[in-house]
């Protein structure tokens, strides 16, 4: 199985970059199978077609606004989820994972399944920090995405030690 964890946000916006700076973390604190890749997707849209291209499984964290939720909350979306996530504008990068998701249908390409790892904002500010929510929403879904992997059958290890960024 080929799974494929992708961060997309902009750490320059606050609380925007919080699906990457998730993804980071998750390589610093674990070890995982030559099958699962984690990807700093940043704020690309079809530049990621290759990357997702022929995966099993795509995992996406990335902010994401929510009417019903407070800032700092996880969402996780999928199966029919995902096709309102993309009718509803929650994030700014949504339309171009969704053009890239419709391109490799199209192609036969497109990863079995995908599931939406959203991380509710509190600040869109200019800054590479992080809001006090949004760093407990991105231990949350860290958590989530570990609970994906199990659901999954992969085996992640715990670092002893956490690694620097590389």
């Amino acid at each position: 199985m080929r799974i494929l964890v992708l961060g997309l946000g902009n750490i320059l916006l606050s609380d925007e970059g919080a699906g990457v700076h998730a993804v980071e973390r998750l390589g610093k604190r674990l070890t995982l199978p030559p099958e699962v890749e984690l990807l700093d997707g940043g704020t690309c849209g079809m530049e990621l077609l290759d990357q997702i291209s022929g995966r099993d499984v795509l995992i996406v964290v990335d902010a994401s606004k929510s009417k019903k939720r407070k800032p700092g909350d996880t969402v996780r979306l999928a199966g029919a989820d995902i096709d309102q996530f993309f009718r509803t504008r929650l994030s700014p990068h949504q339309l171009g994972l969704s053009d890239v998701l419709a391109l490799l249908d199209m192609t036969g390409a497109k990863p079995a399944e995908v599931v939406i790892i959203g991380i509710v904002p509190a600040s869109l500010d200019l800054g590479p920090s992080l809001s006090p929510e949004a760093e407990q929403g991105c231990e949350a879904a860290i958590g989530l995405v570990i609970a994906e992997f199990e659901r999954l059958g992969v085996s992640a290890a715990t670092r002893s030690s956490p690694v620097a960024a590389e």
